[in-house]
């Protein structure tokens, strides 16, 4: 394994002060044009790179942001995670990514880590509903934004989409489509995002003039596909199934169609399914999936310029602030019963 050159190594080989190597590295303009060409020369033959660590340490300021993502499977956080990316590029800041998975514990673990780190600030989707591990992390004096949760202004910049809002144009769809028995699945209800999608669902039967019984939900444990299989098999054990079904995010509809395929149940025509977030993977579906679109390249960049402003040149200017994207829904072939 090739030996690190270190600082006190290219000093002793161009014959300089360890002081005169870190101005040629930072303030070359303050070294003499002979001094300045021995050091480079030095730094080149040996391969020297510079400490970053070191250096943001001495400084106070990283270079580098963390995000911590509730579920890297879930295509939706991936494209989350491009969008902050970008903007943390075009800034000339890095991103370090974790994953919690939906588990506390491993939110506390990443959290803990990114503070050791002494990141520049953090983009959190909170797993843990309480907020305790966000607030015990706050602790540090680390700026941190809130993806995909809608908090209090004072408690930090958030940035969230309208989930009520999305539900309801979910139902709204399917009750327009003649739809009168439709069943609700979601992930864990300890979810706000979960929450306020069913919220949405009740409001849309509401403005229908239906009541809230007219809408079945069936929890899962989580948002994947495997969830929707298990779910769609609850379904079609019923005496009585449903015409339509409105799930909590793409993967459980994914899974939920392939499960209503294998059963031989036909979509649109026997069992109606409209998803929510619109990942790639909806419109690429045996049956194109209609779902409820969220911007979340959008969010990421977002929450990611407001974590930039925060931690700048003009922090002192900056201001909390929530905001709020808007969804819509995409209609394809989930939805659309053929004619005839």
């Amino acid at each position: 394994m090739a030996q690190t050159v270190s600082i006190k190594e290219v000093a002793r080989l161009a014959d300089v002060s360890v002081g005169t190597v870190s101005n040629v590295l930072n303030r070359p303009e303050k070294v003499a044009e002979s001094t300045r060409i021995r050091v480079q020369t030095i730094i080149e033959q040996t391969g020297f790179v510079r400490s970053e660590s070191a250096r943001q340490l001495r400084a106070g300021s990283s270079r580098m942001l963390a995000m911590l993502v509730l579920d890297m499977g879930n295509p939706f956080f991936v494209s989350v995670a491009k969008g902050a990316e970008r903007a943390a590029r075009d800034a000339g800041l890095g991103v370090m990514l974790g994953n919690s998975a939906g588990s506390g514990d491993e939110e506390a673990y990443y959290l803990s880590l990114f503070a050791e780190q002494r990141v520049r600030g953090v983009l959190v989707t909170p797993a843990d509903h309480s907020g305790h591990h966000v607030r015990e992390f706050a602790r540090h004096g680390i700026p941190f934004v809130h993806v995909d949760r809608l908090v209090p202004e004072a408690d930090g910049c958030s940035v969230s989409v309208d989930d009520v809002a999305g539900g309801t144009l979910a139902v709204r769809h399917l009750l327009a489509a003649g739809h009168r028995s439709v069943t609700y699945i979601s992930g864990p209800m300890g979810l706000p995002q979960c929450r306020d999608r069913h919220a949405g669902a009740l409001a849309a039967l509401a403005e229908a003039g239906l009541p809230a019984d007219a809408l079945r939900h069936v929890e899962t444990a989580r948002l994947d596909v495997a969830s929707g299989i298990d779910a769609a098999s609850r379904l079609l054990g019923l005496r009585e199934r449903p015409t339509a079904v409105f799930c909590a995010n793409d993967l459980l509809a994914l899974g939920v169609l392939q499960s209503l395929y294998a059963a031989g149940v036909r979509v649109p025509d026997d069992m109606a399914i409209v998803g929510y977030d619109d990942i790639e993977f909806a419109a690429a579906a045996v049956v194109p999936l209609t779902s409820v679109r969220q911007p979340s390249a959008r969010m990421g960049r977002t929450a990611a310029e407001l974590l930039i402003e925060e931690t700048g040149e003009d922090a002192a200017e900056h201001r909390h602030r929530a905001i709020v994207l808007q969804p819509e829904l995409v209609v394809r072939g989930s939805t659309l019963r053929r004619p005839g």
